[in-house]
């Protein structure tokens, strides 16, 4: 029986093919002596014409050219192949007994990559040769890969527009069965409430509470998802800041009551050009977020500054603080930090992002200043300008489809 592992099947690899395009054919038949012997396929031809058309038969790997011609010189030969797009990649060495600065300059503007002075050593073209082939290869492997992360990209991106798309559906159906069960926890609160004891009331306004906190995310979550398309309308009109964030504390309930909150108002109205809704939201979470994260006893502070550019609104309390790692990814869909000491999170991942989106299409900016151990001061701000232009005419797209 034949031994196998001493036959072994060799994979060869196809020799490099030079196109070879000079029409003396004692220069021709010297370097395709010189190629074959040193392993490489040569096909020679006489013409620029004849040339043009072996390249698009069969594309070489790259291609020694003469400039003086007849017909049609190097020169145009190289600006035909650079002009077609299946053969613009392909390396171009000049062989020319033409030494002038003009003329390498001329070669290199039309395509060439290298320029030989004839009489040639041919270790030297062999070097170019190599050289060259090398950096071909290395280029194309560096296309194939570009080529396959952005199609890696693309199907990445309609994954996570199919993602996105089935998120929304299932949360926007969501919203109406929770809210039924609210309404009907609301009602049996309402008529039962006597027949319950006060743990078992206890229990009912718990899951009743957990329930608008649901509601509360599956609106966020769908705004987010709007405001991040540009499809989420918005009212402006002229409002008082100061009213907007008194609507926005009493929004919070009880949830201030182990806390002291200070709001000092403006002698003057500070009116601003806002959505009065979505503002009010804004300053809910930012005030909210800032009570959960302040231990029982502290203190939260609403300031405003009012300038001729605008109005910047700030929120500080009095917690742990954010380390500064942390400040970007706290604004983004779904980012949450947990820190040890706390074993919270900083984010819901959800509140934190719509109000960065919902200030941007206002034209403001938003942030947070924190240090770990001295509390955190989140702020933004509204400018004059009513919405920012680019997501007034994303919206205007967004509803004129």
């Amino acid at each position: 029986m034949e031994n196998i592992s001493e036959n072994k099947l060799v994979e060869h690899k196809p020799l490099p093919n030079i196109l070879i395009v000079d029409d003396m054919p004692a220069n021709v038949l010297l370097l395709e002596k010189m190629l074959a012997e040193r392993g490489y396929k040569a096909r020679p031809v006489p013409s620029g014409k004849l040339a043009l058309q072996a390249a698009r038969d069969e594309a070489p790997d790259l291609i020694l050219l003469d400039i003086n011609m007849h017909e049609m010189n190097g020169y145009e030969v190289c600006g035909h192949l650079k002009a077609d797009e299946a053969l613009k990649g392909i390396p171009v060495i000049f062989i020319s007994a033409l030494d002038g600065k003009i003329d390498k300059v001329k070669a290199f503007s039309v395509g060439g990559v290298d320029y030989v002075t004839k009489p040639f050593q041919f270790e030297e073209v062999e070097a170019r040769i190599h050289t060259h082939l090398k950096l071909r290869r290395l280029q194309i492997e560096l296309e194939m890969r570009n080529l396959q992360l952005q199609e890696n990209y693309d199907q990445l991106r309609k994954l996570e527009d199919l993602r996105d798309n089935l998120t929304h559906m299932v949360v926007h159906d969501m919203r109406s069965p929770l809210t039924g069960i609210i309404g009907n926890m609301e009602l049996l609160e309402m008529y039962a409430g006597k027949k319950l004891d006060i743990d078992e009331m206890a229990l009912l306004r718990g899951a009743r509470s957990s329930g608008v906190i649901l509601v509360d995310m599956i609106n966020s979550l769908l705004d987010v998802s709007r405001l991040e398309q540009g499809q989420m309308p918005l009212d402006v009109t002229e409002s008082d800041i100061d009213i907007l964030i008194q609507n926005a504390v009493n929004s919070l309930g009880s949830l201030t009551k182990d806390i002291s909150l200070h709001h000092v108002k403006q002698v003057l109205p500070a009116m601003v050009d806002c959505d009065e809704t979505i503002v009010t939201r804004i300053i809910a979470n930012l005030v909210g977020n800032a009570v959960k994260f302040t231990p029982k006893g502290g203190a939260v502070a609403i300031s405003i500054e009012c300038n001729e550019d605008g109005t910047r609104l700030c929120v500080a309390d009095t917690g742990k603080g954010i380390p500064g790692e942390y400040h970007q990814k706290i604004f983004e869909k779904f980012g949450q930090v947990e820190v040890r000491q706390q074993r919270k999170m900083y984010s819901t991942g959800l509140g934190l992002a719509f109000c960065k989106l919902a200030v941007e299409v206002h034209g403001g900016q938003i942030g947070v200043i924190s240090e770990v151990g001295k509390g955190s001061t989140f702020w933004f701000t509204l400018p004059r300008l009513k919405v920012s232009p680019e997501y007034a005419n994303k919206n205007k797209e967004g509803m004129e489809k």
